[in-house]
C-alpha cells in the first residue's frame, strides 16, 4: 500500500492503494494492518486515511491496527517518540483512538531502554490507560526477543513475520508461549516475501534476505507437489497459516483491487490432507530457522 519499490520491486500509486482499500472494505476482510513507518512520510497511513474518508469512516465490524516507529531522521525510540508516532498516525488516519497499537521492530533498541520508566513500553501502557489505544501488541522479527516482551505482561497481541511458513517454523516457541499466556498471534508474510508464490527463480529472497540453495530446492519441491494436485502454491502457503489454531489472524499484502477476491479464493482453495502430509516434512530443520 505504501509503495516501497526498493523492498518489494514495484511501485503502488496512491490512487490504486485507495481503490484497493475501498475494495477491502466491501469484502469480508475486516482486519487492516499498517504502521507509522510504512512508506515515505507515512504513505500507508495517509492512503488508508483517504480511503476511510471516502467511505465515511471505518466500517463498524472492522479493526484497524497500526504501529509506533522510531523517528525516521534521528532514530529516537523513546517514550516521547512513541507519543509523537501515535499523534502522527491518528492525524493521518483521521481517527481519535486506535483499536490495536503495536511496538514495532523492538530489536532496533535495547530491551532495557524500551522498559525504562521513560521508555517506549511505559508510554504505550500510558496511552492505553488514557484511552488512545484499546489494546497493545509487539511486532518484530527475533523470536527470543518477542518472547521476552510477552513475559512483561504488557502486550495482548504479537506479530511474527516470515517465521511460521511452509518452509520456516522459527516462531513455534513463540506460538506456544502466546497460547499459554492468552496472547493473540498475528502471522505476517506467509509467502516469505514472495518466494512461496513466485518461486525461488523469480524471487530468490526469503524474509528479505538471500535464500540458501537448500531452501530454494525445498520450495521447488513444494511447488512440484502443488502442481501435481492442481493447487496454487500461494494457496498452500496462505492456508498453512490460516489453518493453525494458535494463529488469530494472517497478514497478506494486497496492492490491487483484483487481489482481494484472488486472496479470498486462495484462502478457500480445497487442499487434501495428503498434500499437507507431503508438504509438512519439507520444512527446514530447527538449525536452519530464522533467528
Amino acid at each position: 500500500m505504501a509503495s516501497m519499490p526498493d523492498l518489494y520491486g514495484y511501485a503502488v500509486s496512491a490512487e490504486r492503494a485507495v481503490e484497493t482499500m475501498l475494495e477491502v472494505f466491501d469484502s469480508e476482510i475486516n482486519f487492516i494492518d499498517t504502521s507509522n513507518g510504512y512508506g515515505a512520510d507515512g504513505a500507508s497511513e495517509l492512503r488508508i486515511g483517504e480511503a476511510l474518508r471516502a467511505r465515511g469512516g471505518l466500517p463498524p465490524d472492522a479493526v484497524l491496527a497500526t504501529k509506533v516507529d522510531p523517528d525516521p531522521v534521528t532514530g529516537d525510540f523513546s517514550g516521547k517518540r512513541v507519543r509523537a508516532s501515535v499523534e502522527e498516525s491518528l492525524t493521518r488516519l483521521g481517527l481519535d483512538r486506535l483499536q490495536l497499537l503495536y511496538f514495532h521492530d523492538p530489536e532496533r533498541i535495547a530491551f532495557e531502554d524500551a522498559m525504562a520508566p521513560e521508555g517506549a513500553v511505559a508510554a504505550l501502557v500510558a496511552l492505553r490507560e488514557e484511552g488512545l489505544a484499546d489494546h497493545l501488541g509487539v511486532a518484530g522479527g527475533p523470536v527470543g526477543l518477542l518472547r521476552r516482551y510477552l513475559g512483561t505482561g504488557a502486550f495482548e497481541a504479537v506479530i511474527t513475520h516470515n517465521r511460521y511458513t511452509l518452509v520456516d517454523r522459527s516462531a513455534e516457541p513463540l506460538l506456544a508461549d502466546a497460547a499459554e499466556r492468552g496472547v493473540a498471534v498475528v502471522n505476517g508474510a506467509p509467502y516469505g516475501g514472495g518466494m512461496l508464490v513466485k518461486g525461488p527463480d523469480a524471487q530468490p529472497l526469503y524474509g528479505y534476505r538471500p535464500a540458501s540453495e537448500v531452501a530454494k530446492d525445498r520450495v521447488r519441491t513444494m511447488r512440484r507437489i502443488c502442481d501435481e494436485h492442481g493447487i496454487p502454491p500461494a494457496a498452500a502457503a496462505l492456508q498453512y497459516s490460516t489453518r493453525e489454531p494458535r494463529i488469530a489472524s494472517t497478514i497478506v499484502g494486497i496492492t490491487a483491487p483484483g487481489r482481494v477476491a484472488q486472496t479470498l479464493e486462495l484462502y478457500r482453495w480445497p487442499i487434501p490432507d495428503e498434500v499437507w502430509d507431503q508438504l509438512e516434512p519439507l520444512a527446514a530443520p530447527e538449525e536452519e530457522w530464522l533467528r
